[in-house]
């Protein structure tokens, strides 16, 4: 089980959420179902097929592919679109390592939050900068990539470089709905994950992501595949992450945390939500890869803890399947 250091401080600046008061759905596109599993549509696992049909550049890089329009109406983005929600006051109480400890769903995402920042800013330097924001929600929020609702997964939009997720989704998509597994550092690789898509958005991975074409190597997958691999490089690391006093955050990371991201990691594959809607896999739809593809990348950042060992678009093909 992560252990967060009771000395710890917590900074909860970038840490918010809204409740249900997120705004309506917008006709937006953007990075809309950042793993596959979303929810769509009517809901219910059926939904998940649509995950098979949406493209990697529609959901990462805030072109409209499918048809969607641009942001409109409560979508539209503006500089002020991240204070105009309320926030709930969910993480007030969130001020140290030991809150964390006592409630590692709220605080403890604060402490992640702020481990992935301390992690990523150290490893970059002049080349970070931190997400504009880590926002919960219940209902429907509105974002720079457009609406988003309790049916969409955890996500990282672009265009206001934040971090966006109803956390229902772990309990009722992820676990009952999938058969995933449950446990606290589930969620923090979720969003060490997302927050890998702002490291590749900062590096300029994002752009090349082009077309859309999909595929267990195609550039969509090989983004997400990158994002895999910094969460396992910041898990390599975590236990060395500061708060702002230069008191470690973290004391521990036990292999039982590692086995829990690679079943969570296993269990978001294309191939196994193949199965799980479709009863067969198709390997040409992917957009994401295989349960082993995300396995197998997470450990190389983990196992490697090199920032140049997760450049996915350099590695050969047989690399990005995990068979170099």
């Amino acid at each position: 089980m992560v252990r967060f250091n009771p000395k710890a401080r917590l900074d909860r600046s970038r840490v918010r959420d809204v409740g249900g008061s997120g705004g309506g759905m917008g006709g937006g596109s953007g990075m809309r179902l950042p793993i596959p599993g979303g929810i769509g549509g009517k809901g219910g696992i059926g939904g998940l097929i649509l995950i098979i049909v949406l493209v990697i550049i529609t959901q990462c890089t805030g072109v409209d592919l499918l048809g969607g329009g641009g942001t409109s109406g409560s979508a539209a983005y503006s500089p002020a679109r991240l204070g105009d929600a309320k926030d709930s006051g969910r993480y007030d109480h969130c001020e140290t390592g030991e809150d964390a400890n006592e409630d590692p769903q709220n605080c403890g995402r604060v402490a992640i939050e702020n481990s992935l920042t301390n992690y990523w800013d150290t490893e970059l330097g002049s080349d970070f900068r931190p997400e504009e924001a880590l926002i919960t929600f219940t209902g429907s929020v509105s974002t720079a990539c457009g609406g988003a609702d309790s049916s969409v997964g955890p996500f990282y939009c672009p265009a206001d470089e934040t971090i966006y997720y109803d956390t229902t989704f772990f309990d009722q998509v992820l676990e009952q709905q999938l058969g995933g597994p449950d446990g606290g550092f589930v969620e923090y690789y979720v969003l060490a994950h997302e927050y890998g898509h702002h490291i590749s958005n900062l590096l300029g991975f994002m752009g090349k992501v082009r077309t859309q074409e999909t595929g267990p190597t195609s550039p969509g997958v090989r983004l997400e595949l990158q994002a895999d691999c910094y969460a396992g490089l910041w898990a390599h690391h975590a236990t060395e992450t500061e708060d702002e006093a230069g008191e470690v955050l973290l004391l521990d990371l036990s292999q039982e945390d590692i086995d829990l991201a690679l079943e969570a990691a296993s269990t978001v594959g294309d191939d196994y939500i193949q199965r799980k809607t479709q009863g067969q896999v198709t390997e040409e739809s992917w957009t994401h890869g295989s349960s082993a593809q995300r396995k197998h990348w997470f450990m190389v950042g983990y196992e490697e803890g090199s920032l140049d060992e997760c450049d996915t678009f350099a590695a050969s093909e047989d690399e990005v399947l995990g068979e170099g």
